[in-house]
């Protein structure tokens, strides 16, 4: 499915910002994928092939019976929807790393890193700040999976996304459509070469369509007022001005295409010949390389081959966005540094957690971090100083190649010692007998 798919997906846009008025119609429902977790979205009870198995437990496997729905009573079913929901509440840690694997893999198949990146932010895009209650708030909820919500216009497109990451549900059920499709977004950032998104997981589920938040929380790319309007939807979420220019940063990634969002040229000298499906625009010359090429090219603004949208246009001319668009065109590490704070924050917006702490998949819990590099440990004398950086690498390259670290000097090896000691001894008295 994956190489089917990689024609069309590679070629998707990686934001949000895209007309209602101007976006192609969604695909039918017959073109959606099957997913286990689906409900028709005219109803909020489970299908009748899912109401007629009990799930029952023992104390090392869960089984599921055959029954006959008419047998059982309102309270039974109702127990047996509340034990499903219980059992895909959170994600397994083991079974998150493995996931991310498989989406390593198949970003370098598949080239999707921009529709991964707009799927996770598109799921939690929809949170209100301003709504107490789960999960009436919107947000990272795997609510995005449904057909309700994938046929909103802001979301053309995106049933492409969860076909690609569906076979990789499917192998790893204990992680749930809200921990994957963060996964899946902030997978595909890094392996574009962007920083590390700080991520926790452990999101639960919403349970059926009823759930879904309503069209028009998304943000548009042709308002009357661009800056108000990226004002409105991000201040909604909670997100401030730094934040919403580093996150529009995102852009480096992806291509537009006319036929399916208004937007954008039918094709470029940098996008005809893929990878991919040719055709479409690009933001930058190289769009599936994650880096601040975005802001340096609507500044200058000298290749019409680039695409710049009306609210990517604004984050020069409005004042307050003009200060963090001009500083991350001077400085990569100050953009990446905050884009990964604001794209972690935005990936836990709305999100219920079980257990209520998260889950982190990064490191082992009992590795104990080396004491920080201290360059004036390894200076001596009149000429002690700290190191340059440079320096300090190449220190601990060195002690590395060698099994240690500067933090942790090597053990003598005395049988090594002795042998040396042994070999100047015959070596001296063979110079003294010539």
């Amino acid at each position: 499915m994956a190489e089917r798919l990689s024609s069309s997906v590679a070629s998707s846009s990686c934001c949000c910002l895209l007309p209602t008025s101007k976006r192609a119609a969604m695909p039918s429902s017959a073109t959606l994928p099957p997913l286990p977790h689906r409900f028709s979205s005219s109803s909020s009870r489970p299908s009748h092939r899912l109401a007629s198995y009990l799930l029952t437990s023992s104390s090392s496997s869960l089984r599921l019976l055959r029954v006959r729905p008419s047998s059982l009573s309102y309270s039974l079913m109702t127990s047996v929807k509340k034990t499903m929901l219980v059992l895909c509440a959170s994600s397994d840690p083991a079974q998150l790393r493995s996931a991310r694997e498989d989406i390593k893999e198949l970003l370098k198949t598949t080239f999707c890193h921009p529709i991964l990146v707009r799927l996770g932010w598109h799921d939690a895009g929809t949170y209100d700040k301003n709504v107490v209650e789960w999960p009436k708030c919107g947000g990272a909820n795997g609510s995005l999976r449904f057909e309700i919500e994938l046929n909103h216009a802001a979301n053309a497109g995106l049933v492409n996304a969860l076909k690609l990451i569906q076979p990789i549900k499917d192998k790893y059920s204990s992680v749930t459509y809200a921990d994957l499709f963060q996964l899946a977004s902030a997978t595909a950032i890094e392996e574009a070469g962007g920083p590390q998104i700080p991520m926790r997981y452990g999101r639960v589920d919403v349970s059926g369509p009823e759930q879904c938040p309503d069209e028009g929380r998304l943000p548009d790319a042709g308002p009357s007022s661009p800056a108000d309007h990226l004002r409105d939807v991000f201040y909604r979420m909670g997100l401030d001005d730094k934040e919403i220019v580093a996150l529009s940063g995102a852009h480096t990634l992806g291509r537009a295409r006319p036929e399916r969002s208004g937007w954008g040229k039918p094709e470029t000298r940098y996008t005809k010949d893929g990878p991919g499906a040719p055709g479409g625009q690009s933001w930058t010359v190289q769009w599936l390389k994650f880096d601040n090429s975005y802001f340096k090219d609507i500044m200058e603004r000298k290749d019409e081959e680039l695409l710049v949208l009306p609210t990517d246009a604004v984050l020069l001319e409005d004042p307050s966005f003009k200060i963090y668009a001009t500083k991350y065109t001077m400085d990569q590490d100050a953009f990446f540094k905050d884009y990964a704070e604001a794209h972690g924050k935005l990936s836990n917006l709305g999100a219920k957690f079980d257990p209520p702490e998260g889950i982190s998949i990064e490191y082992d819990s009992k590795t104990v971090a080396a004491e920080p590099f201290v360059a004036a440990k390894y200076s001596y004398g009149e000429r002690k100083k700290e190191l340059s950086d440079a320096m300090k690498q190449k220190i601990r390259a060195e002690y590395e190649a060698l099994g240690g670290s500067p933090d942790t000097p090597l053990k003598s090896n005395y049988f090594l010692n002795i042998m040396i000691l042994i070999a100047g001894l015959a070596f001296l008295t063979s110079l003294v007998m010539n």
